[in-house]
């Protein structure tokens, strides 16, 4: 019943980074690899830690000023598969998709931006499309995906991988929940603020 699943891939693309050091060097040394983007990326490598960069799995570049990083079937679907489902065996096989065990994803600081009486043009360019899609993906196969989408979660995470690389459904299950308050929050945040434009 508590199907405890290996950590063996993590997928790591956080805006704050302050916190994620032990995280890391437990990855790390439990062998796990790491996959993420941009300054994320260069932050884990800062560190000394080895990590591949998305575009180098998904064959293209951030886009569009940075709008678009992970936007990518090679990224959705190594989340997104189901591990036992035989179809989606096939497709992960036919497609090379890696799989994706743990996604650990904070947004842009929408809010703070908001408050601190930015411009409209930065408020909406500090509203996450990637790092929503990426938490909703790994929270709907929580069966399979452990998924962290704040940096509160950042403690419990580290005390489950210092008992291994491993997690449980229901340990899985309690990250997905935490995972959609965060996005429901989120997006509650911009209604109000986009409501509060429309005169």
């Amino acid at each position: 019943m508590a199907r405890t699943l290996p950590i063996q891939s993590a997928l790591i693309s956080v805006y704050h980074k302050d916190g994620l050091e032990e995280i890391l060097s437990l990855l790390h040394r439990g062998g796990v690899k790491l996959l993420s983007t941009g300054g994320t990326q260069k932050f884990i490598e800062s560190l000394g830690f080895p990590c591949q960069k998305v575009e180098e799995l998904t064959g293209y570049p951030s886009i569009l000023g940075g709008r678009v990083k992970t936007l990518h079937p090679k990224v959705f679907g190594g989340i997104l598969c189901r591990r036992d489902q035989s179809e989606d065996a096939a497709d992960v096989a036919k497609y090379a998709l890696p799989r994706i065990d743990l996604v650990i994803v904070d947004l842009y600081p929408f809010e703070e931006t908001v408050a601190s009486g930015a411009s409209e043009e930065d408020i909406i360019e500090k509203i996450d499309i990637g790092g929503i899609s990426l938490i909703r993906a790994g929270a709907k196969n929580f069966r399979d995906v452990l998924t962290v989408a704040s940096k509160a979660d950042y403690q419990p995470l580290a005390d489950l991988l210092q008992e291994g690389m491993r997690s449980t459904l229901e340990q899985r299950r309690t990250f997905a929940l935490h995972a959609f308050e965060v996005s429901s929050h989120y997006d509650a945040a911009i209604k109000t603020w986009m409501a509060t434009t429309i005169e």
